[in-house]
């Protein structure tokens, strides 16, 4: 069983042993991450499309196999990511909990709460590291703007705004398939939003999801608004859309009775009431950086060098907000969260 303790002795070889569990699309950006990496590294692949995790396998210099179970098997491994759909991540991330195996796990989490608490609950009992991952809380833009904000300069906030609109052709993937993606656009972007709000506002109190209708004939969700309220009393809108063609500069608005803040693609930028003028603190939004953030923040947190940035109890109500903003969707209510209390403290 490898346990955090594990990584922290002076023995411990320079790079940690990740094996990634999915070839998809989302794995090209693990491979440049993973290239540019001091402290990790990716030493095999599996995909149940072999030829998927041959063509990885020869970009990251890693073994191909086209069955997690048997690369299991055959390597030794310090951690695995699981990035396949999301139906699948239960049953993967549990098969190497059991196995001491700690777990990087892809958003969505998982399809149910009930689903999440397993995993966690696997974790625990195989006193494994385990987590989410959600790569906005790792944009270097996120997390200056998230110190701005505490300083307090920007006041009380009154109005948060986020937005991932970009017309995208779902038709042909797997997002589309609600028995494996577990919804649409709402579940897949909007686990981000829910991941960027509380980490800026704290807690959600309920939720209002709107559909707004389709534009590509999808069988999920493709365009919703939603609203939430988070516990400081602080009302957050979402817009997420694959159908409309949205180009906004910014995903994060933070509008505080001091002064704003802006988030961008390409530029962040800040400005006071009491200035004329706009401050910038970033550049925008870094893919590879954050997905680098994700496995190096993982790989220290195990080396006891770091905490993680995304928690389990971060990890279960993002589930917990989803859940109940598809409720809220069918129902046209708005519909209460309710965050277990005695999985926030872990």
């Amino acid at each position: 069983m490898k346990t955090q303790d594990t990584y922290r002795g002076d023995s411990v070889s320079p790079r940690l042993r990740f094996a990634l569990i999915g070839a998809g699309g989302i794995a090209q950006a693990y491979a440049q991450a993973f290239a540019q990496s001091e402290c990790c590294e990716l030493v095999a692949v599996a995909d149940v499309r072999s030829e998927a995790a041959q063509a990885l396998a020869e970009i990251t210099g890693g073994k191909a196999y086209d069955d997690y179970k048997t690369l299991a098997g055959n390597e030794t491994l310090d951690a695995v990511i699981v990035a396949t759909p999301p139906k699948s991540h239960p049953e993967i991330a549990c098969y190497f909990l059991e196995r001491g195996t700690p777990v990087l796990c892809e958003k969505p989490l998982c399809l149910t709460v009930a689903e999440a608490e397993t995993m966690i609950s696997t974790a625990e009992k195989s006193n494994v590291l385990f987590t989410m991952a959600s790569k906005f809380r790792y944009c270097d833009d996120v997390i200056k703007a998230k110190g701005i904000v505490a300083s307090g300069i920007l006041g009380d906030v009154i109005q948060f705004e986020n937005a991932f609109t970009a017309k995208v052709d779902m038709s042909k993937r797997w997002n589309s398939d609600a028995e494996i993606s577990g919804g649409g656009v709402l579940i897949d972007n909007g686990t981000h939003s829910v991941d960027i709000i509380r980490y800026f506002l704290g807690p959600i109190d309920a939720v209002l999801a709107v559909d707004a209708g389709g534009t590509q004939d999808l069988a999920v969700d493709e365009n919703v608004k939603m609203f939430a309220k988070t516990k400081n009393g602080v009302t957050a809108s979402v817009d997420l859309t694959w159908g409309i063609n949205k180009e906004l500069p910014y995903f994060i608005s933070i509008y505080g009775n001091g002064g704003t803040l802006h988030i961008g693609w390409r530029e962040s930028k800040y400005k006071l009431n009491s200035s004329p003028d706009w401050t910038v603190f970033g550049s925008g939004y870094d893919k590879v950086a954050s997905f680098k953030g994700k496995i190096e923040n993982f790989s220290k947190t195990l080396r006891g060098r770091e905490d993680l940035l995304i928690k389990p109890a971060d990890a279960l109500a993002s589930v917990q907000v989803i859940e109940a903003a598809y409720k809220s969707l069918k129902q046209n209510l708005w519909q209460p969260v309710i965050e277990l209390n005695n999985v926030a403290a872990r």
